[in-house]
């Protein structure tokens, strides 16, 4: 099978600007090479093409019928070729592109996710931004196939493929009831809340893996009454005397009006956030929302 030579676009373009010039040694002066360079480029384009391209006198050449064939498409290649060059380096330079993120449901109260993606707007009001909310699992998982560039996610350990950066970190509290019989206590125990109903983010959301390795490292079961997927619903059931729950400090304190806060005493509870991204990932949209959310 005969493998005939590429053609380069350096040599479509020493091929249009002698065609629109109609002269070689004028075309070159404008492509600032010499007249010899742009000769022997037409010279091997024609050969490659086993067509002749021009017609050539002592004052000026123009296009034969295959000439102007090419012509027509060799400015079409040239253009795509400067868009492409124009695509990536808006891209890569954040001034268009695509951004995609994924979070998981009950971020902590003080890590506002609005007022980044608004903050992000407003430095790069060209760039598309889709979010999506899911269980920390499927939004990994998201990530390490390249579907999403970032997201937030509970503390974890991870694997060599991805990257991240711890954003947050807070406190976990007990919050219930004003009514509640722990409504009264300062601090508690895991022992001492465990027999009461709990009120859980459904598996995989929020913070309730952070919770079931808190009672699993303890050694210790507890009784789930009701298990939601957005901390709305969980905070008006525990509202609405239905159960306790575990929360980040700053969610209590949002609603210390209507609920009771206890402090546990005798285990360490952390709601931890981390921005997880590929760790091959070289692409500058992800790091300019990384440089927002240090800027916070």
């Amino acid at each position: 099978m005969h493998n005939e030579d590429p053609v380069e676009l350096r040599q479509l373009q020493y091929f249009v600007a002698a065609a629109k010039a109609e002269h070689f040694t004028k075309a070159a002066q404008r492509l600032n090479i010499v007249q010899s360079a742009l000769s022997s480029s037409v010279r091997a384009l024609e050969e490659e093409l086993k067509a002749q391209l021009f017609v050539r006198t002592t004052r000026k050449v123009r296009l034969t019928a295959a000439g102007r064939a090419l012509l027509e498409k060799a400015e079409i290649v040239l253009q795509a070729a400067k868009d492409a060059r124009e695509a990536v380096s808006a891209v890569t330079q954040a001034k268009s592109g695509k951004l995609n993120l994924g979070t998981v449901q009950g971020l902590p109260a003080f890590l506002d996710l609005p007022l980044l993606l608004a903050r992000f707007h407003e430095r790069h009001p060209h760039i598309d931004v889709r979010l999506i909310q899911g269980g920390a699992a499927h939004l990994l998982e998201k990530v390490r196939n390249g579907k999403l560039d970032l997201a937030f996610l509970p503390m974890f350990y991870p694997p060599s493929d991805i990257a991240t950066v711890t954003i947050a970190c807070e406190e976990l509290v007990v919050v219930c009831n004003k009514t509640h019989s722990l409504a009264s206590s300062e601090f508690v125990s895991l022992g001492e809340i465990a027999s009461h109903a709990f009120v859980e983010f459904e598996q995989d959301l929020g913070t309730r893996k952070i919770i079931d390795d808190l009672f699993l490292r303890a050694n210790i079961d507890r009784k789930i009454a009701f298990e939601v997927s957005d901390l709305g619903t969980l905070m008006e059931l525990v509202g609405h005397g239905l159960g306790i729950a575990l929360v980040p400090e700053s969610v209590a304190c949002s609603r210390a009006q209507i609920l009771s806060v206890c402090r546990l005493k005798d285990a360490d509870a952390c709601w931890e956030v981390v921005l997880a991204s590929s760790a091959a990932s070289g692409d500058a949209l992800p790091r300019r929302f990384e440089e927002i959310i240090g800027k916070g």
